[in-house]
């Protein structure tokens, strides 16, 4: 069937083909359109806007020098204490804030379970930065 005619026979084959001039157009038509208006959308409005300064205090967290021997002898900034008097100390320094850091120092042949008591009872209070210090000049 024939478009435009009234004819019932068909004389030409079907157009297998796209027609490329309405779409060349259609493209024409946009690129001269963004052409147009690029330009447009690089206009900027220069706004003075106010400039402030600040500056965060930030204060440092003391440390505790906490060192345990082999002997499992407790010393608190080079002082000895007893597990009792450490765990009130922990307790004091857990309310402090900025919490304070524990710097640990440990002896090699120190019982683990020493050392995790320590840790347990900085946690209880509070405490959870924990560092431990090591000496790598010493060679076993």
């Amino acid at each position: 069937m024939a478009f435009g005619s009234f004819s019932t026979q068909s004389h030409r084959a079907p157009q297998a083909e796209i027609n490329m001039i309405p779409l060349i157009d259609v493209m024409l038509v946009l690129l001269v359109i963004f052409i147009i208006t690029a330009p447009l959308l690089t206009h900027a409005v220069k706004v003075d806007l106010p400039k402030a300064s600040s500056s965060v205090n930030q204060t440092k967290p003391s440390n505790i020098q906490f060192a345990i021997d082999a002997s499992s002898q407790l010393y608190w900034n080079g002082e000895i204490v007893e597990r009792a008097v450490m765990i009130e100390r922990f307790a004091a320094a857990g309310k402090i804030q900025p919490t304070p850091e524990i710097h640990l120092r440990v002896d090699g042949k120190t019982p683990y379970e020493v050392v995790a008591d320590v840790m347990s009872e900085a946690s209880k209070s509070g405490l959870t930065k924990i560092g431990f210090v090591t000496d790598p000049s010493q060679k076993r």
